[in-house]
């Protein structure tokens, strides 16, 4: 059993911030270092500013679970996704003014900034990934070869790639100058769930409902590292900017510290009661948060990264066994090979919660839109609106079948067979997998059980019902595809009428101009020979 002591090397549980009041989907830290957002279940966005005693801001307007938040590079702005089917753009000030994206037609998974801070890519159970222009505040252009939901999609640092993930079990790397998805990785054994570049954007990682991690090399596109740490899927991870090192979160409850250079986990974090769904490290290195079901968002110093990994090694083996040397495989060129969990790595088990202040102060800022209803001073749905959530996507509502696994959040709201709405998880061994494999896993479950499905009794022609359900299924993905052409069409078409426009209005300046001119010289002559009469 590692030892639990504390040395400085070790990150450290610097704060904790409750205000959220339901599980925590999403965080990222502003660029200046002051503040640290986070998303949750509970529709609200919050802003915590990180100096001591300073208040906390919450942000209320979407009318869904928020799934996905992050601050523009210019620390300006913040984008965030819900599965309200829209993308926000706040102002993180006390007005909590935001702009609104009516971006797809099912749940927004995810959002993020280009490094340059000038468009934004968002991942859609829609199957789609779309871009958005952040200045002219409209679509852009709509990636559209993915088979199933689309959970995550993130920029390359220098804006050239786009890399997304989703329930097809595929990893797609999309060329931003042509749209053409240029390499698919689908060596994946559950769907995916989250997707990142490192910092150099040289690497790109992917985690997975089965709890495993992989980094691809983009140069030669081979795997070169596959991480099996956890036990339960993995719902976000995040690079450190010095490339050497990887934090991840999982409905394992855990999070995880990974030294890329040596392939190893060097920590296992405990801090959350339940399951840990997001991860960050600040833009500097020096903190990392982590956000999760039992609604705390903890903020760590990092320490770790300020020795050479050589010094915090020696420091473990008086702690501990001494770690066992690298895999073979670990030397360049790296291949493909699993990284099992060593006992050797040092367990974290924070005993206080807090060390340095008390809950801040929360400001509510924002109005809360007109399809809801407030119930001693929170938002809550009425039913027929919580049914009407129920139906976001375009396909067909699942059926709800309770489980008692312990599953990541990644589950939807869906309506049980007596009409309630319930927030149901998708379990260890298959969270985030699309409905459609759902459906029919549950389906063989019922058949094995000599149950029969209420629709098969109706209809009588369970075949013939099943194959409607495809063709519908496969008319809503050309209609899909359509609307993403046309709205591109669109968006070209506003271009050019602008630009028809600015040469009307530059073409009529001229013509006035002109026209001034022509009657001044007129006048003129009519003066002059007046002139002459009179001399």
């Amino acid at each position: 059993m590692p030892a639990m002591a504390s040395v400085m090397e070790d990150p450290a549980l610097e704060r904790h911030f409750k205000g959220h009041k339901d599980a925590v989907t999403c965080a990222d830290f502003n660029p200046n270092c002051k503040q640290l957002a986070s998303g949750s279940v509970d529709k609200s966005l919050m802003i915590w500013n990180l100096a001591p005693k300073a208040r906390a801001f919450r942000y209320v307007g979407h009318q869904d679970v928020i799934t996905g938040a992050q601050f523009s590079p210019s620390g300006t702005l913040v984008a965030t996704s819900s599965k309200d089917r829209t993308v926000r753009l706040w102002t993180p000030s006390m007005k909590g003014e935001s702009t609104v994206f009516k971006a797809h037609t099912a749940a927004v998974r995810s959002v993020a900034f280009s490094h340059d801070g000038q468009k934004l890519v968002t991942a859609s159970d829609d199957k789609s990934v779309k871009v958005w222009s952040v200045h002219r505040q409209c679509f852009v252009y709509s990636l559209n070869q993915h088979t199933n939901w689309v959970r995550c999609a993130r920029f390359s640092p220098d804006g050239r790639l786009i890399a997304s993930c989703g329930d097809d079990r595929t990893v797609r790397l999309w060329d931003t100058s042509t749209k053409h998805c240029i390499n698919c990785f689908t060596d994946y054994g559950g769907s995916e769930t989250f997707v990142g570049f490192n910092s150099s954007g040289t690497c790109i990682a992917s985690s997975g409902a089965d709890s495993s991690l992989k980094i691809w090399d983009l140069r030669t596109n081979k795997l070169i590292q596959h991480y099996q740490v956890h036990h339960a899927g993995i719902n976000s991870f995040s690079f450190h900017p010095s490339d050497d090192y990887l934090i991840s979160g999982s409905s394992d409850g855990t999070v995880k510290i990974l030294d890329l250079v040596e392939g190893r986990l060097i920590y296992t974090l405990h801090g959350h009661k339940g399951a840990v769904i997001t991860v960050a490290f600040s833009r500097a290195g020096d903190l990392f948060a982590s956000g999760g079901a039992d609604g705390q968002v903890l903020m760590w110093r990092t320490n770790f990264d300020t020795k050479s990994y050589q010094d915090v090694l020696q420091k473990h083996s008086r702690r501990s066994t001494p770690d066992p040397p690298p895999h073979l495989t670990d030397i360049h060129p790296r291949g493909p090979h699993l990284h099992l969990p060593k006992p050797t790595a040092i367990q974290i088990s924070p005993t206080v919660a807090d060390t340095q202040s008390t809950d801040p102060h929360v400001v509510e800022l924002g109005q809360s839109v007109h399809s809801t209803t407030l119930l001693n001073g929170r938002t809550h749905l009425t039913p027929s609106q919580a049914a009407a959530n129920g139906h976001h996507s375009n396909r067909l509502p699942a059926r709800h079948v309770t489980s008692s696994r312990v599953g990541g959040w990644m589950g939807d709201e869906s309506t049980s067979r007596a009409g309630a709405p319930v927030w149901s998880q998708t379990g260890d061994g298959g969270g985030g997998r699309g409905r459609r494999e759902e459906e029919e896993e549950e389906e063989e479950e019922e058949e094995e059980r000599g149950q029969t499905h209420p629709l098969e009794v109706l209809s009588g022609h369970p075949s013939s019902l099943d194959s409607i359900l495809r063709h519908i299924v496969q008319q809503l993905d050309i209609l899909t595809q359509t609307v993403s052409v046309l709205e591109e069409r669109l968006t070209l078409t506003e271009d050019k009428l602008k630009e028809c426009l600015l040469n009307q209005s530059q073409i009529l300046k001229e013509v006035r101009s002109s026209g001034g001119r022509r009657r001044t010289a007129s006048e003129e002559t009519s003066i002059s020979p007046e002139d002459q009469h009179t001399d």
